[in-house]
């Protein structure tokens, strides 16, 4: 996995706080509003989620690399809603996500939110072995409050927005002045959380297109040896220069 940029490219093996206030200060926030949910750790394992002490070493570091370097961007640029996707179906984004969401939630002073915004196929919570009662197409369909779907997995500082079934009509939904109201609402909330959005891949919906203008940035991930140049030269021109974070190198391999 890599992290790159237009003029950067650093290898890394695949797989915040509010400004001005001290460790002394900062409190994490109150769960007990939150749903409380259940990891199923051998479930994630198996999808190749969650940073713990039974990855792989090189696994380990590489996402606590990728933490490190997204962290010093998004700091110096004040970017906390950050859009998580790929060029094409397959190459590893919701993974990332959930590995990035887990590293970053063992950082000091922050909060973390990961929301999984493909409405067409929401697999985050899936992938988690967590059984969904209300998603995010609930709040916009059935209008259930925000603080019915979010979960909490028991892990300090993360929470949860997850996926249920899936929705036809996702991009207009997206493209919504609801869905807006909701990104201001979670990035209002509290000053040092970062938003982790994982959406569908660039190439043929246009999901991922009609949210783009609601975050801060985009991180997008390739697949190494799967994904065509063609297509990531293409995918990487429908974000706007203002807005790409990188590029995450997925299964590239490396010498020991």
């Amino acid at each position: 996995m890599s992290l790159m940029d237009n003029n950067n490219i650093s290898h890394i093996e695949e797989t915040g706080s509010q400004a001005g206030a001290s460790v002394q200060e900062w409190e994490p926030p109150d769960y007990s509003q939150s749903s409380r949910v259940r990891v199923d750790y051998q479930r994630a394992e198996d999808c190749h989620c969650l940073l713990n002490d039974k990855m792989a070493r090189h696994v380990f570091n590489s996402i606590k690399i990728l933490r490190t370097r997204m962290l010093s961007r998004a700091r110096q640029k004040g970017w906390r809603t950050i859009l998580i996707t790929s060029a094409r179906p397959g190459e590893g984004k919701t993974v990332t996500a959930i590995n990035l969401a887990f590293a970053l939630a063992k950082e000091h002073q922050q909060t973390v939110v990961l929301v999984d915004g493909d409405l067409r196929r929401p697999s985050v919570a899936d992938y988690l072995g967590i059984p969904v009662k209300h998603g995010l197409s609930d709040y916009f369909l059935s209008n259930i409050p925000l603080d019915q779907i979010i979960l909490w997995p028991g892990v300090e500082k993360l929470t949860l927005v997850p996926g249920r079934q899936a929705v036809s009509d996702s991009a207009e939904l997206i493209g919504s002045p609801a869905m807006q109201e909701l990104v201001r609402e979670m990035k209002d909330r509290y000053l040092d959380r970062y938003i982790l959005f994982d959406f569908p891949s660039l190439l043929g919906v246009a999901d991922t297109l009609a949210f783009m203008p609601y975050v801060d940035c985009v991180l997008m991930v390739v697949e190494a040896g799967k994904t065509a140049s063609a297509d990531i030269l293409q995918a990487q021109s429908l974000i706007p220069e203002e807005k790409l974070l990188g590029l995450v190198l997925n299964k590239a391999q490396t010498a020991n």
